[in-house]
């Protein structure tokens, strides 16, 4: 038999059946019993807890009935979010999750846990991704992301070499459905890509060793990625289904014909901006800086050679 609750002012008593099935049992004077299962008792007191309402180091279940009664607190359905409502912010906590913004995914999916309209299957899955969390040095990475605070960390590349890269800029960004971590660093040994880009690094998360030591070091933060800007070119349907990026800094019709919309962007990685545009094929050409063009025409004669196909160079 589940122990019974006292609450008084004036003497209520909630015994734990009653109060789950909505009875309640006036006594002498002012007080009555409600029945609740020793489960929603702890719940009650977990709510207590939270609101504050406590006696001495015990939650105080008495406080909390007799200031729901004088509407300090507000009890409110917890079922009529719209089904709209529920996706929506599912897909909030994907995208925050796929953007590395872990925190924020976790208080949404919080947030959800606590609807009664959440389907079970929806509940399970929202719950198992709260009992896997990000491993402690990637929430470490974006706390000193926030903080503007320059660090030091190690990588394995793909061919399993060791790196230290002194990070004065990041942001973990989603590419081709991996997470990367691109960033500013003060190294640029190895760097591939054109000088006026050689301190940018784009490192895979899953390549940072588990339990890597994150050092903070002196220095400034930087404002951003280094970057340079490129034109390019869209003809035939690309030129109209092209939707804007946000690192768009132009995008105009040209005045001819047939229409060729001329886009101006600002990029910090020659290897992601050429694996972006390389699938637009004839309907896209890369006007300016020639470096970056240069490196477009180089990627289209390997792949003539590996299709064993004759090309000629022409200016």
């Amino acid at each position: 038999m589940p122990d019974k609750i006292e609450i008084s002012k004036d003497k209520i008593e909630i015994c734990p059946y009653q109060l789950k099935t909505g009875a309640l049992v006036s006594r002498k004077g002012q007080s009555i019993t409600l029945s609740i299962s020793d489960e929603d008792k702890a719940q009650l007191e977990a709510i207590a807890r939270e609101l504050g309402m406590m006696r001495g180091d015990r939650p105080n279940i008495s406080g909390l009935v007799e200031a729901i009664a004088r509407q300090q607190f507000l009890v409110a359905p917890n079922n009529d979010w719209s089904e709209t409502r529920i996706q929506s912010l599912v897909q909030a906590v994907h995208t925050l999750t796929d953007a590395g913004q872990i925190e924020e995914a976790t208080e949404i999916a919080s947030l959800l846990l606590e609807r009664s309209e959440l389907s079970m299957p929806l509940r399970e899955q929202i719950e198992d991704s709260l009992k896997t969390p990000p491993p402690p040095w990637r929430l470490e990475i974006e706390r000193y992301i926030r903080r503007q605070q320059p660090f030091q960390i190690a990588y394995r590349d793909a061919a399993d070499r060791p790196w230290s890269f002194t990070i004065r800029h990041a942001q973990i960004t989603l590419h081709e459905k991996r997470e990367y971590l691109d960033c500013w660093c003060d190294e640029t040994e190895g760097n591939q890509d054109l000088p006026e880009l050689h301190h940018n690094w784009c490192l895979r998360l899953d390549r940072i060793p588990i339990g890597t030591a994150i050092v903070p070091v002196e220095g400034q933060w930087c404002s951003d990625l280094s970057q340079i800007e490129v034109e390019m070119h869209l003809f035939g349907g690309l030129a109209f289904a092209y939707k804007a990026k946000p690192t768009d800094i132009s995008n105009d019709w040209l005045s001819e014909k047939p229409p060729v919309r001329q886009v101006v962007r600002r990029i910090s990685s020659t290897f992601w901006f050429i694996r972006e545009v390389l699938p637009y094929g004839s309907d896209c050409e890369i006007v300016s800086p020639e470096t970056v063009r240069a490196r477009v025409i180089e990627k289209l004669i390997t792949m003539c050679q590996n299709y064993k196909l004759d090309f000629t160079e022409s200016s």
